[in-house]
């Protein structure tokens, strides 16, 4: 049976089967020096003289994966390594089992590779994933992923998967669209985020859902965006912009004292600032705050509030808003109560706040809510304002309209950018760095060479003709 390398200590002078890779390989003559790697961590392992091993020993190269039998020995005082993982253990090797070889790797496994060409480390992702600043990211997500389930578990949350496959509808970027075989000629899109649904959730009853939900968007990429992402997702009823504040800054809170001890955080509670005030002094809205920017162990929280509701814009982005308007985050967001009746009476629209906020972290967006409309007339309102007329309103979000009427309680929500927030916290630049397999800046993924063509006999099927 096979015993996981962290556990080895475990079994000190005592005979074990490990399995993994080969991380380093070292052939000294008469003895045979080996780094083994499996996903819990490595473990020196030598061949002795005149050990039945020593010729397949001598056979095997770096990566190839093997079963090895052998005895855990204590290393003698003068050679322990106290800094290193199983410093202080070795494994004699009594035989090794050869699994699968490996061709010579293109990038070597047991060095950072964030030096590599991207383009080489996306095409052979599987390989950069082995190394150990991948391993320690992909499993940091895990960590922080798990903590957030158990934390809002114990808050009372039921999480709720929402679908991929929706309706295209107004809420700030370009849809993917996904054709219909059965529908010819309509077609699906994929969420931007699960904004509808988790407002329908609350119509439903459920008072606090969350979700680590699957996002896309079509847009223009950068370092901190793909086509595709993940956000915790939640919604609650029967709350004020405060409770919603609260509950993430110590779950927040909470995240970095568990689980990034090493780390601490600038100011607590968060500091907030207004919009305008962010702009005007910092000249963005997701203004770095540290008082050290050298110190990458500095987190510097702030939420940003009281956004403007609407924007002037000579033409939306959107083909069915034909109005001077557009909204700043989302059209489903309410109006501070002050401003309900501009909102309503369509009057001083560039002064109207609505109920807002975003939280940044060291100069990146990681999450943005808001309180809700929760009755039609307000969300018609706003609708109006960007220049949807009454067909467009009913063609779009009449499931909306109905389920607002048909007793929606007051609610609000946020989003986190998961990706951001762990890229910040693992001391990464970009977010593919913690994204198992991300698309190039150009949307591409070289590995599995998509997007690709079809076969004509797809696009038959789905009553599709390209265009040349």
């Amino acid at each position: 049976m096979k015993t996981y390398i962290k556990d080895l200590k475990n079994y000190t002078g005592k005979e074990v089967t490990i399995a993994g890779w080969i991380d380093v390989r070292r052939d000294q003559g008469k003895m045979t020096f080996f780094d083994f790697r499996d996903t819990t961590g490595k473990i020196q392992g030598v061949v002795l003289p005149n050990s039945p091993a020593l010729e397949m020993a001598k056979e095997t190269r770096p990566e190839w994966v093997v079963e090895v039998k052998g005895k855990v020995n204590a290393r003698p005082e003068k050679m322990i390594k106290k800094d290193t993982f199983n410093g202080d253990i070795e494994l004699e090797v009594l035989d090794i089992k050869v699994l699968n070889k490996s061709e010579t790797p293109v990038f070597e496994i047991n060095q950072d590779t964030s030096v590599i060409n991207e383009e080489t480390r996306l095409k052979y992702r599987y390989l950069d994933l082995r190394t150990d600043r991948m391993q320690k990211n992909i499993k940091a997500r895990y960590e922080i992923i798990k903590f957030i389930r158990n934390y809002l578990d114990k808050e009372g949350f039921t999480e709720i998967e929402t679908p991929l496959l929706t309706k295209s509808t107004p809420e700030g970027a370009r849809d993917y669209l996904v054709p219909s075989r059965i529908y010819q000629g309509k077609f699906f899109a994929l969420p931007q985020a699960p904004q509808q649904y988790k407002q329908l959730l609350m119509t439903s009853g459920f008072e606090k859902y969350f979700q680590i939900a699957r996002c896309m968007r079509d847009e223009d990429l950068r370092g901190d965006r793909q086509p595709e992402f993940t956000q915790l997702d939640l919604e609650m009823s029967f709350v004020e912009e405060e409770d919603i504040i609260a509950l993430n800054e110590k779950l927040l809170i909470e995240i970095v004292e568990k689980l990034y001890p090493e780390k601490k955080i600038q100011q607590v509670p968060f500091p907030r600032i207004a919009y305008a005030e962010a702009m005007e002094k910092y000249g963005t809205d997701r203004p770095d705050m540290r008082e050290n920017k050298e110190d990458k162990d500095l987190l510097a929280f702030c939420w940003v509030i009281d956004f403007p509701f609407f924007e002037k814009v000579a033409k939306s982005d959107n083909p069915q808003a034909k109005g001077e308007w557009t909204f700043t985050h989302n059209p489903f967001s309410a109006p501070k109560e002050k401003d309900l009746e501009k909102l309503m009476n369509k009057q001083d629209i560039k002064s109207i706040i609505a109920g807002q906020y975003d939280i940044a972290l060291n100069g990146s967006e990681i999450g943005g809510g808001s309180i809700r409309a929760h009755k039609s007339e307000i969300l018609k309102a706003t609708l109006e304002i960007i220049g949807y007329d009454e067909e467009a309103q009913k063609k779009d979000l009449a499931h909306m309209f109905s389920a607002f009427d048909m007793g929606t309680p007051p609610h609000g929500g946020i989003a986190w950018g998961l990706d951001r927030l762990i890229m910040i916290l693992q001391g990464e630049e970009s977010i593919r760095e913690v994204i198992a397999f991300p698309k190039t800046r150009e949307a591409r993924d070289p590995m599995m060479d998509s997007p690709a063509e079809v076969d004509k006999k797809q696009l038959d099927e789905l009553g599709i003709q390209l265009k040349k």
